[in-house]
């Protein structure tokens, strides 16, 4: 695309496969705090958090003191020790997107700037970018955490036009959430491809995909 400079990535279900990541979390987690259960109630308590967990887009805190209150422990475990066990492990479980390596690669080669904004924790982001090997492919990298504001507030995704050095006509953004990723940066000037994962699209928004995939490999016959 001639118009088209730079591209602006979310990470979660985007570039890192959250789903791969957060399962074999929980499976350490409930290896590690309820071990004494049965195999089958281990494995039905995975799938619990996993439901529970809705995708990552649950408050954390809220989150961490519900498994403290419902789960069956041998000993009581408070929300801040799951906190704790989850800052300390949760980024060593990232597991890259299928195909994003080469689809990185691919548009760097093909002249495009790239840049990371994501959501979340400083230090749990970092750690998910350093452990997938992505930071060495972006220009700019803006996490809410860092900023003190979230997607799809406005703001940050000036903040992350103002750090590639081009604007929301010149910028793509690729992301698998509907509101936060293709919304967000719609309403911030900039097209979207969304990647379809776990989140339905809803009508009622007033910015639509500009494409919409479910293969990051598909960019190639995009861009």
């Amino acid at each position: 695309m001639e118009t088209i400079k730079a591209i602006l990535f979310d990470l979660d279900n985007t570039l890192m496969d959250r789903d791969r990541t957060f399962r074999s979390f929980a499976a350490q987690f409930v290896s590690h705090f309820l071990g004494h259960l049965e195999p089958d109630q281990q494995l039905e308590i995975m799938e619990d958090i996993i439901v529970r967990d809705a995708d990552g887009y649950r408050d954390k805190d809220g989150f961490f003191r519900e498994l403290s209150e419902v789960l069956p422990w041998r000993e009581a475990v408070s929300a801040a020790e799951i906190r704790a066990f989850y800052d300390l492990n949760y980024s060593a479980h990232g597991a890259l997107m299928k195909h994003a390596a080469e689809s990185l690669d691919y548009l760097r080669e093909g002249g495009y700037v790239l840049g990371l904004l994501t959501n979340g924790k400083s230090d749990i982001q970092h750690g998910k970018i350093d452990l997938l090997g992505l930071r060495g492919h972006f220009k700019s990298i803006v996490i809410s955490g860092e900023a003190g504001i979230s997607k799809p507030d406005p703001a940050i995704y000036r903040l992350a036009l103002d750090r590639l050095g081009y604007g929301p006509d010149e910028t793509l953004f690729i992301g698998d959430h509907p509101v936060n990723d293709i919304w967000g940066a719609g309403r911030a000037g900039m097209k979207g491809i969304w990647l379809r994962r776990n989140h339905s699209w809803d009508d009622k928004l007033d910015v639509k995909p500009w494409k919409t995939i479910d293969e990051l490999n598909e960019l190639r016959s995009i861009l």
